[in-house]
This record gives structure tokens, C-alpha cells and sequence, in this order.
């Protein structure tokens, strides 16, 4: 039986300590340097995914130059950064802006109820220690954002294959990777054709642990790009102006270089699939079946590009120790996976790059007076709000830019609305989405996994100020201005004669 401690009461309680946690810790503090903050995180880490993920060679997809943070240049020459760089990267950060002072490791919270009486959040917290002994603790707070990322961490996504008990290797999801795993001299087949496969890859043919040959067996093709994994123009700008405005330019460009080729891809696709497979061509053998392995059956970002820092993925394909398949799995046999073609692939290890499942706030419920919140069935006030939940704000990035650019505008969002309450003696602030109000889904990707949780993932609406926009530059626009809207209804606790009904009117 745990043991239960002290109530302890914060005035801001950020809940997730990964990149999207470590930066509103950050902003949130500079904003209200008298308040005080709490920074919990479930893991006995922070750094979320970079901690959570162990699989070779995990990496970063996008140049961590514009992927961290603004205000904490990236020092290295790897523009695209393997994980315990940027791991090092973020214990930097903690430390350097004092973010460690309020941060509580293996701070899991389980539960999170509204009071409209008090005008507080109760959050229920299970600690552990190193040993595994938990405690239970009860932190109450005025203000909660949350930052716990969109996938779940316990499990990710595998589909049922048949036969899956007959084959007699191992098989491992890259979610799970076992530390040190030795896979030297073995042969493997990646099932996805996802990021992660795509890392995967090359890495499992690199140094002394090297297998013996790599698949990918993939059912559905994905755009695959090369890119530098220096930065060269970064280098050089850093050099020419400083660090500080270096670092600030540099981020610049990358933002309109992504969104140029976004923009570009999206609104001439015919183009968009000329030039990744123009590009896909000069990387590969002559001959090679490009159209087969490398042409999608959908539009550049109608699901996100894969990207192969220095071409790394097409040259182990050019050397010959790996191989892509596009096919469809009939069964798993004790030696490998019979595909519908007929065709058998042996395997001495499977590895199943399926995709994540995917979560809101962390699998945590909230209810509001105790009333449950389906989050699926709310709506995002600029895509941070929660309609109905009061004085809660939570971290959602970007599909078509990299996701933590949005970090610095959401809290922004936050903040005002935290000042609001404070200016007004105001306790409360609670998002009300107009009636009839049109929705659309929240992301518009069409990868499986985005398809899978429809069913979980909150919408938006169609129009300010309850839409937000997948890339950073439009995105950007709709936080110029006036943050707040009559639709957020701020007002005094429960018990108190005066209530406000909307902003700035009494009644």
C-alpha cells in the first residue's frame, strides 16, 4: 500500500518533460518570474521521445537548428543530430536556465478534477522512487499545460500477423528496444515504411555490430529525401554574425525553406512527385524500380516526407547489404514472412516499424465538476484551448513544420490568459466554443496512425479564433494581434456573487 504526502500547491503545473515541456517550463517562468511553476514528468528522465526511443540510430528528422530551441542556439555541426546529442542538448538547457530546480521526476499524474467551487485543478500523483516504491501526492493548481506529446508511451501500434507465434527469432518494436541488443551478423526485415524504418536502415549495417543484410518490407511506398546532415549556410552564419544572431537567422531560413517546399508540393503534387523521384533516380542503381519502391500512391504531404540524412538509406540499398520490398504479409513462418506474392523473406530478426498509437494529455481523463471530458468531442481554441475545460492549455505542433516551433505561441496564448485572470481578479477561464459552430479535423494527414485516432483527437474549427494551420508560417499569422476572444468566458469562482460571462462583461 503507497503512502499519501503533503498537498502541495502550484500556481502553474506543466505536466511532461520532453522538448515541448522543457520550453514552456521556460517561457512560462520568464513570463511570471513570481509564480510558482512545476515541471512533472512520469519517466525517470526527461527528454521524452530522445529518452524513450533506444532504437539504432534514432534521430532527429528535421535540423534541430529550428527542431530546439530559440532561445538556446544548437552548437553542433550535425544539423540533423543523433538522439544523445540532443539528449545532452536538453540536460544543457535544464540546467542552464534553472529548469532543474522545478522539475519532479517520476511524477506521474493519474487524475485531474476541476473545481469551479475552489477554481482549482486537484491532480492525483503517483511518485516512485529508484527502487519502484510509489507514494501518492495531491498537487493543486490554478493553471495546468500540458505537454505530454500525442502517442502513448506504455505501447505502440502492431497489427495481428498470423503465425507470429511460429517464427523463432526475435521480434522487437522499435518503441521497445531492448539496450545493447545484439543483432550482429543476423538477418532482418523492418516491416514500415515509416521514419523509423528509414533510420533503422542504414544504422543496423553500420560498425562492428553491422547485420548481415537489412529488408524493408514495406505494403505502401513513402517519399524518401536526401539531405545534409551539416549545415554549411548554418556554420557560416553563425561565424559571419555571432552565435546568437547566427543561430536567429538560421532558423529563419529553414522556416521558409520548409515552408517554400511545402507550399510548393502541396499546391503542384504532379511537380512535387517529379522532383522527389528525380532526385530518388540519381540515388539509386540504374535500373533500379524506382516507380515499384519509391512512388506513392499519394501526394507529397498528404503524409509527412522521410528524410535520409546524407543519403545514408539509398546508399546501403547502392552497396547491397539492404533491400526494399513492396509487398503484402501473408503469415509469418518460423523462419521469416511468406508474402502474398509467394514470395519468403528469412529473417533471423523481425522488427515491426508499424507506427505509434496515439493519446491525448498523456492518457490522463479530466473531469470538470465531476463531469468527464471527452476530449475528442471538444474543440481547440487556436489550437491550445480546450473548449470546456477551464484555465487548461495544451502543447499541439505542427505536421507539414517541425512540431516545436509552435512551443513560444502557445505559451504566449497561455500567458495572456493568465494575465487576463490576474488584471481582472478573475479566476476562470473557460473556452466556449459557439453553438453550430463548423469543425474539421485537427490534422490532415492521411498516415495511418493520424487515421487510427480519430476517434481520440480533439477538432478545430473553421475560422478564427478556433483554427490553427499545420505549418509554422501560417500558423505564425494567426497569433498577430489580439490573442483573446469573447469566447473565452472569464469569471469568479463558484461561490462568488459576481460571475463574468464573457470578456470583460460582468453580469
Amino acid at each position: 500500500m503507497s503512502k499519501t504526502i503533503a498537498t502541495e500547491y502550484a500556481d502553474i503545473v506543466v505536466i511532461g518533460a520532453g522538448l515541448s515541456g522543457i520550453g514552456a517550463a521556460k517561457y512560462l517562468k520568464d513570463d511570471f518570474p513570481d509564480k510558482k511553476i512545476l515541471l512533472l514528468e512520469s519517466r525517470d528522465s526527461i527528454g521524452g521521445t530522445w529518452d524513450l526511443f533506444k532504437y539504432p540510430g534514432i534521430r532527429s528528422d528535421d535540423a534541430v537548428h529550428h527542431y530546439g530551441f530559440a532561445f538556446k542556439p544548437w552548437l553542433h555541426e550535425d544539423a540533423i543530430a543523433e538522439g544523445h546529442l540532443i539528449m545532452d542538448y536538453l540536460h544543457e538547457t535544464m540546467t542552464e536556465f534553472g529548469l532543474d530546480e522545478i522539475l519532479r521526476l517520476r511524477h506521474r499524474v493519474t487524475a485531474a478534477d476541476w473545481s469551479s467551487e475552489d477554481a482549482q485543478w486537484t491532480l492525483q500523483v503517483t511518485i516512485a522512487d529508484e527502487e519502484g516504491n510509489e507514494t501518492h501526492q495531491v498537487i493543486r493548481t490554478s493553471f495546468v499545460f500540458s505537454s505530454t506529446g500525442y502517442y502513448r508511451y506504455d505501447e505502440g501500434y502492431e497489427p495481428r500477423f498470423e503465425g507470429r507465434e511460429d517464427f523463432r527469432g526475435d521480434i522487437l518494436h522499435p518503441q521497445h528496444w531492448p539496450e545493447d541488443y545484439d543483432y550482429s551478423g543476423k538477418r532482418v526485415v523492418i516491416v514500415g515504411s515509416g521514419a523509423t524504418a528509414v533510420t533503422m536502415l542504414p544504422a543496423m549495417l553500420k560498425g562492428d555490430s553491422a547485420a548481415a543484410h537489412v529488408t524493408m518490407l514495406q505494403r505502401t511506398p513513402s517519399y524518401i529525401a536526401s539531405i545534409p546532415r551539416v549545415d554549411k549556410a548554418a556554420q557560416a552564419l553563425m561565424k559571419i554574425f555571432g552565435i546568437e544572431r547566427g543561430y536567429a537567422l538560421t532558423r529563419r531560413k529553414n522556416i521558409w525553406r520548409d515552408h517554400f517546399l511545402v507550399t510548393v508540393m502541396s499546391r503542384f503534387p504532379r511537380f512535387g512527385r517529379w522532383l522527389v523521384r528525380s532526385m530518388t533516380v540519381k540515388e539509386l542503381p540504374k535500373g533500379f524500380d524506382v516507380d515499384s519502391h519509391f512512388s506513392p500512391p499519394y501526394n507529397p504531404w498528404d503524409q509527412r516526407l522521410c528524410a535520409t540524412p546524407d543519403g545514408d538509406f539509398f546508399q546501403a540499398i547502392r552497396e547491397g547489404s539492404a533491400d526494399v520490398v513492396t509487398d503484402q504479409i501473408e503469415r509469418f513462418t518460423k523462419d521469416g514472412i511468406l508474402l502474398k506474392s509467394g514470395q519468403h523473406l528469412e529473417a533471423d530478426i523481425i522488427v515491426t516499424a508499424t507506427g505509434l498509437a496515439l493519446q491525448m494529455l498523456g492518457g490522463i481523463e479530466p473531469t470538470v465538476d465531476g463531469a468527464p471530458v471527452k476530449v475528442s468531442e471538444s474543440v481547440l481554441y487556436r489550437g491550445a484551448l480546450i473548449s470546456g475545460v477551464p484555465n487548461w492549455s495544451m502543447m499541439i505542433g505542427f505536421t507539414k513544420a517541425t512540431w516545436t516551433l509552435r512551443i513560444r505561441n502557445v505559451t504566449r496564448l497561455a500567458a495572456e490568459v493568465i494575465r487576463e485572470l490576474d488584471r481582472n481578479d478573475r479566476d476562470i477561464a473557460l473556452p466556449v466554443a459557439p453553438e453550430g459552430m463548423p469543425t474539421a479535423d485537427l490534422f490532415d494527414l492521411s498516415a495511418g496512425y493520424m487515421q487510427r485516432a480519430k476517434d481520440v483527437l480533439p477538432r478545430q474549427g473553421t475560422g478564427l479564433p478556433w483554427q490553427m494551420h499545420t505549418t509554422f508560417v501560417r500558423d505564425n499569422r494567426l497569433f498577430k494581434g489580439r490573442l483573446l476572444h469573447d469566447d473565452i468566458k472569464f469569471s469568479k469562482r463558484a461561490s462568488s456573487p459576481e460571475r463574468v460571462t464573457s470578456l470583460g462583461a460582468v453580469s
